[in-house]
């Protein structure tokens, strides 16, 4: 039974609020609203105060809605007693959101956590977003818009390409003078920062910087702004998968160290396929080289990096942070496969450094994966290369995973300039790497096929 309609009303950019005749009469009929202090002002003219409830946070419309449905099952007025349930009106409840609520706003959010038994519809508006795109004459479709109101700064680094146009949603830890230090310190120092507030109201204003002038000379912005970044420069940032060795520290000479290299890397991101929703686990993370690649390629997937090395976890989260994969990539400090039990279940793992526990690690992870499941291992030294051999080939015997291999042997190039200084292209091979990739055929449990492999 629904004891609750709750109707999302987007008041747009307007000041006061441009509203559909639609969206006004949900106002008119709503039994309380609910909105944050700014909204009250905008409805004056529609919402009486003792309607209005102010909400400061997400965690306050929580518990207001859930108090809103509490109070509709219990209600029950003398002439309503012997009617059936189903006959109760549900309460009318009006949730306002600045733009649009469906458009990086709170929709989405209310739908995921709504009481179980109310209903929800929206009612559109114009967003900033759309109102600095027309201010400047952009096609939506020619933009990429990123949200950093309550997200890291450095999460704007994965979206900060030549010649991108980013919008961008700020608070006070993004405003235009932070963004304009991301861009400098990317590479991207002659982009421009087109900076858009107070869209719709008396007092709104856009301006346009160059990411040079910001530095020189910091501005004060108000707190309701868009700004749209054209992003240009050689900037640093990798552009395309295959990250260079050289960007990655590791405290080791540039392009050396412990991460997997970069031919090895694009061949277990191939193997690897991470989509969206995907859970993946990179045990043995190392320095960082294929948990940085995953998630920056890939932000809608969750990238667990499990590393206990004390060195390695610091090179880890410096990586973390200079590629700006903060939102989606998570360290693990712990050894496996102990830090693995805790961990949300994964889609797909890849297994790069076990220190002497492969046999248990690769037990371990398969359980974890659901059917249909990826896990991919890489080996340079016999005994691994054996373990998951083995591994793989017991799994196989009993139909329970589809199996593949590679052996990637890599000889880089480089020019070398002798005593006369003459230049030759002189070949450095690399150390062999062996590659598996087993796809989860069955759920299971695989100990008896696996037999004295964990002894």
């Amino acid at each position: 039974m629904t004891t609750l309609q709750i109707k999302v009303v987007g008041l747009g950019v307007s000041v006061p609020a441009d509203l559909s005749r639609e969206a006004q009469q949900a106002l008119i009929d709503a039994d309380v609203v609910f909105g944050w202090q700014r909204h009250q002002a905008l409805l004056s003219a529609i919402v009486s105060k003792n309607k209005f409830v102010q909400v400061d946070a997400l965690s306050d419309l929580t518990q207001a809605l859930t108090e809103q449905e509490s109070q509709q099952e219990s209600k029950q007025e003398p002439k309503q007693q012997s009617q059936l349930e189903s006959e109760k009106q549900p309460r009318q409840v009006v949730v306002v959101a600045s733009g649009d609520p469906l458009f990086y706003g709170v929709g989405k959010w209310l739908k995921l956590n709504k009481p179980e038994s109310a209903s929800i519809g929206f009612y559109p508006a114009v967003s900033s977003i759309q109102a600095a795109c027309h201010q400047q004459g952009l096609s939506l479709q020619d933009v990429k818009v990123v949200s950093l109101h309550g997200r890291p700064l450095l999460s704007l680094r994965p979206w900060l390409k030549a010649k991108a146009k980013l919008v961008v949603l700020t608070d006070q830890h993004s405003n235009p003078n932070a963004l304009a230090q991301q861009c400098a310190e990317t590479g991207f120092t002659d982009s421009v920062l087109h900076v858009h507030e107070n869209l719709g109201g008396a007092n709104s204003r856009s301006r346009c910087f160059t990411v040079r002038e910001l530095l020189e000379k910091p501005q004060l912005f108000g707190d309701l702004l868009v700004c749209v970044i054209e992003v240009q420069g050689p900037g640093w940032l990798p552009q395309a998968p295959g990250i260079a060795d050289e960007l990655f520290e590791t405290g080791a000479e540039a392009g050396k160290g412990m991460i997997s290299k970069r031919e090895v890397r694009l061949l277990i991101l191939s193997y690897l396929q991470p989509s969206i929703g995907d859970v993946i686990w990179d045990v043995g993370a190392g320095c960082g080289g294929v948990a940085v690649e995953l998630s920056y390629w890939n932000p809608e997937a969750e990238v667990q990096a499990v590393e206990y090395q004390p060195e390695r976890l610091a090179y880890l989260r410096h990586n973390r942070e200079k590629f700006g994969v903060v939102k989606n990539l998570t360290v693990v400090e712990g050894k496996a496969p102990a830090a693995l039990k805790n961990l949300a279940a994964p889609s797909k793992v890849f297994v790069g450094g076990s220190d002497g526990e492969l046999a248990s690690i690769l037990y371990t992870s398969w359980q974890a994966l659901p059917l249909g499941g990826v896990l991919v291992g890489s080996a340079v030294i016999a005994s691994t290369k054996q373990c998951l051999a083995d591994f793989c080939q017991r799994l196989a015997a009993q139909k329970l995973a589809d199996v593949e291999s590679v052996e990637l042997a890599v000889k880089r190039g480089s020019i070398m300039a002798d005593q006369n200084t003459t230049s030759a292209l002189q070949y450095q091979a690399k150390l062999p790497v062996e590659i598996f990739k087993l796809v989860k055929r069955s759920n299971t449990d695989i100990a008896a096929a696996l037999g004295d492999f964990l002894v």
